[in-house]
C-alpha cells in the first residue's frame, strides 16, 4: 500500500452517495431498534459509568468555590456570635465578683452600700493591641481613644480582676498602666477583716507588695484582697489579688506582704473599662434612720440573692 493510497478521502467520488446511504440507514436502525426494544440501554448505562469521573471533575470548581463560600460566611457568624457572648461573659464575671465581694462582708454591708449609693457602673470592651512588658514599665495599648468616650483614669478589668487604669489618650488609640508597673498602686481592702492597705507593683506580672503592715493587722496567707474604693480610681469590691506571703521589714515593726494578682495581665486579650456615674437618688428615709422593724427587713431584702445582685452592681 503506497502513500496515496493511505491519503484517500473516507468517500471516493463514486461511492460517496453509497456510504452515506449506508450510514443513514444503519443510524436509523439503531434509533428506531432502541426506540422499540430499549436494547441499547445498556450501552448508555455504561457509557455513562465511563464518563462520570468526568462530569465530576468539571463540576469540582464550582463545588469548591461554593463550599469556601458557605464556610466563610459560617466562620463570620461564629466570630461575630463568640465576641458578643465573650463580652456578656466578662461584664457577667464582673458583676458577679462585685456581688461575692459584698456577700463576704455582710457586717458592712449597709456601709458599704451608703459608700456606693447614688452610683452606677458603665462598662466599655476594649481589645489590646500592644503589649510592654519590660521590667520599669508595664503597659498596654488598647483600640479605643477618644473617640469612644474614653478619658484618663479609668479603670480596667478582665474577666478575673483588675487589671490597670488609662494612662494616656488618644483619638483612636489608648494607653494602660498595668497594676504590676513599680510606681502604680491600687488601695485594697482585705475581705475577711475589712483591713485596708495599698498594693504596689514590683515589675513582675505574678506578684505585688503590700508595704508598712502593722505587726498587729489581722492578714493572714490565702486572704482575698479587693479594691476598696478610696480614691474614687477604682469601685469598691473589684477582685484584685491573693495574698501569698507575709514577712517582717527591715525594722521589725511592720510587715510586707506579696500578692499574687487575679487578672492575667500577661494573657488577656480583651478588657472592660469601668467608671461610674450619678444615678437617680433613691427615695425614702436614710437606711441609719430607719425603725428597727424596717431594718430588719432591709437586711433580710439585701441578703436575698436577686436583691444583693441588683445593688451589688451599682
Amino acid at each position: 500500500m503506497n502513500s496515496s493510497s493511505r491519503s484517500a478521502p473516507l468517500f471516493g467520488e463514486g461511492s460517496s452517495t453509497l456510504m452515506l446511504l449506508l450510514y443513514l440507514s444503519l443510524a436509523i436502525v439503531l434509533m428506531v431498534t432502541d426506540y422499540r426494544t430499549d436494547s441499547l440501554g445498556k450501552v448508555r448505562q455504561s457509557a455513562s459509568l465511563l464518563l462520570q469521573p468526568f462530569y465530576t471533575m468539571a463540576s469540582l470548581p464550582a463545588r469548591l468555590a461554593h463550599d469556601l463560600r458557605d464556610a466563610w460566611v459560617a466562620r463570620e457568624a461564629v466570630q461575630a456570635e463568640r465576641d458578643g457572648a465573650r463580652q456578656q461573659l466578662l461584664i457577667a464575671r464582673a458583676q458577679l465578683d462585685r456581688l461575692q465581694a459584698v456577700q463576704q462582708e455582710n457586717q458592712r454591708l449597709r456601709e458599704l452600700l451608703g459608700g456606693t449609693r447614688g452610683l452606677q457602673m458603665s462598662v466599655q470592651l476594649a481589645n489590646v493591641v500592644d503589649v510592654d512588658l519590660d521590667p520599669f514599665r508595664h503597659r498596654i495599648q488598647l483600640d479605643v481613644g477618644e473617640e469612644s468616650g474614653v478619658r484618663e483614669g479609668l479603670a480596667l478589668i478582665d474577666a478575673s480582676g483588675v487589671v490597670g487604669q488609662v494612662l494616656s489618650v488618644g483619638p483612636r488609640r489608648s494607653t494602660a498602666l498595668l497594676i504590676s508597673d513599680p510606681s502604680h498602686g491600687v488601695p485594697v481592702q482585705v475581705v475577711r477583716t475589712g483591713l485596708r492597705v495599698v498594693a504596689f507593683g514590683t515589675g513582675e506580672t505574678d506578684r505585688l507588695r503590700l508595704p508598712n503592715i502593722p505587726q498587729s493587722a489581722d492578714i493572714r496567707v490565702g486572704d482575698a484582697l479587693v479594691t476598696s474604693g478610696l480614691g474614687g480610681r477604682f469601685p469598691a469590691g473589684l477582685p484584685v489579688a491573693t495574698v501569698a506571703s507575709l514577712q517582717p521589714d527591715d525594722t521589725r515593726l511592720f510587715m510586707i506582704a506579696s500578692a499574687t494578682p487575679t487578672a492575667a495581665l500577661d494573657r488577656s486579650g480583651q478588657l472592660l473599662l469601668l467608671w461610674t456615674a450619678e444615678a437617680t437618688p433613691e427615695v425614702g428615709p436614710p437606711l441609719h434612720l430607719a425603725e428597727p422593724e424596717t431594718q430588719a427587713r432591709s437586711t433580710e431584702q439585701v441578703n436575698d440573692p436577686a436583691d444583693a445582685a441588683q445593688q451589688g452592681v451599682q
